[in-house]
């Protein structure tokens, strides 16, 4: 979420579901539109899609209730979803003879922090859509419970990202939040006490981008414009040559090298954090990957150090407390009464909001570059790595400079697959869930990790 709040306000409030059948039916209509103008996708396929049709007749016979946990690598992940619900599944529909009441939707978790950003009527959308929103990184039960409701009882299936947020990257899965398999076995819990028989799944869904054309061309434009921001000099004789891969490359890394110094001497210097001696390691990529890692967890130290933070957990988890911690400090229950407070009282809260959205800031760099393992271009040196890559360094430098990478920079046409996996039946889980509190935790971890892997299978 980029850096908009600078005030103290009050708690965030609650935004209710609210499914308007018109508005909906509207949104499905004017979706391939929306797509064409707005995005850089010239086309949507999908990978067995009969698999989810079935479970939608399913579902529509009242035989089961099932989430779709799809992956998240960018923002245009829930537009694709949307038009493989709306045009595909339909389309295959009629084609296989199998009749489904329409609208085919799903109800779905988004971040609560999307309005704050992208425009309160974002919230105003989400709620007509049927979504559900979320606040990440604490124990929202209000929140909670209203997914839980939809998943046991919504006119739709449920849709949400178990990772939490997009990290740039088609073929990285980051670490999945538990909160989707926690959701899969509260909805067998509901459906075991109101007597009801329905079985209960999760349903893994890959979503990869590929380039109609290899946008060679288009990335070393966004390389001579990275080189010139970061003072590097550019040798305009290589740009006078056709660009590849083996002539890009060494420019990247080169790239790369220098933004990790600039922005190590600058977390030692001015915000006295100490970095480990590095060891000498083989491969260079192996020692980038391991400077960019210890870079990171002292960028995160900054933001937790102001906020009393312990570091516990990986960066995903790190981050989420994080903007946790900055969330109370920004929305205060004691600003629901703004005229109770004094203008100082006021100013006070305001001059702690800013500062506390400062120190977020730090956060949302390590949130950009959480999933780059520094050797995610060189192991398989596809356009599509490269481009993402080059992406989140353009992401990152434009945050240092004060811009908002909220407009996404595309580097031409693309395509996307979808590719639906096999359920994971939650219900024959079910009894070890039950079982006690250990055996509960257990399952939730276990559930959790079956789903990473059947996800990281997908996009394989």
């Amino acid at each position: 979420m980029p850096d908009v709040v600078y005030q103290a306000q009050p708690p965030l409030e609650f935004i209710p579901p609210a499914l308007d059948p018109w508005f909906l039916r509207l949104c499905q209509l004017f979706l391939p539109s929306l797509i064409h103008w707005r995005t850089a996708i010239s086309h949507i396929e999908a990978d067995n899609p009969e698999v989810l049709l079935d479970l939608y007749r399913q579902f529509q016979d009242r035989k089961i209730r099932f989430l779709i946990a799809f992956r998240h690598p960018k923002a245009e992940d829930p537009l694709c979803l949307v038009y493989l619900l709306s045009h595909i599944l339909p389309k295959l529909a009629r084609h296989k003879g199998v009749v489904l009441q329409p609208p085919i939707h799903a109800h779905f978790i988004y971040d609560r922090g999307i309005p704050l950003w992208a425009g309160s009527y974002i919230g105003w959308v989400a709620s007509r859509l049927g979504g559900t929103p979320i606040v990440r990184g604490k124990a929202d039960w209000t929140g909670l419970r209203s997914a839980r409701d939809l998943f046991a009882n919504g006119q739709f299936p449920m849709a949400a990202a178990p990772e939490g947020a997009t990290n740039g990257l088609s073929e990285i899965v980051n670490p999945l939040e538990p909160g989707i398999a926690q959701l899969g076995f509260w909805c067998a819990e509901d459906l075991h006490k109101d007597n009801r028989h329905e079985q209960v799944f999760i349903v893994p869904v890959g979503i990869k981008y590929s380039y109609v054309s290899a946008p060679w061309n288009a990335i070393a434009k966004l390389l001579t414009e990275l080189e010139a921001a970061c003072g590097l000099a550019v040798d305009t004789q290589s740009h006078s040559q056709q660009s590849s891969f083996d002539s890009l490359y060494p420019r990247l890394f080169r790239l790369g090298e220098h933004l990790l110094s600039l922005m190590e001497k600058f977390y030692t210097r001015f915000y006295h954090q100490k970095l480990p001696v590095q060891e000498e390691a083989k491969d260079v990529n192996e020692l980038l990957a391991s400077r960019l890692n210890a870079l990171l967890n002292i960028v995160l130290q900054v933001a937790e150090q102001y906020f009393d933070l312990q570091p516990k957990g990986n960066f995903n988890d790190r981050c989420r407390r994080v903007e946790q911690a900055g969330w109370n400090y920004i929305f205060r229950e004691e600003f629901k009464d703004v005229k109770a407070l004094s203008p100082l009282e006021r100013a006070l809260g305001d001059r702690i909001a800013e500062e506390a959205n400062l120190r977020m800031w730090h956060m949302r760099l390590v949130e950009n570059l959480v999933a780059v393992t520094g050797k995610y271009v060189r192991e398989k040196p596809t356009p599509e790595r490269f481009a993402e890559t080059t992406l989140l360094i353009w992401s990152m430098v434009t945050k240092i400079r004060g811009g908002s990478p909220s407009h996404y920079r595309t580097l031409g046409k693309q395509e996307v697959k979808i590719t639906i996996g096999e359920p994971i039946s939650v219900s024959e889980r079910y009894p070890a869930y039950q079982a006690n509190r250990q055996a509960a935790r257990q399952a939730v971890a276990d559930l959790t990790k079956d789903l990473q892997l059947a996800m990281e299978d997908l996009i394989r």
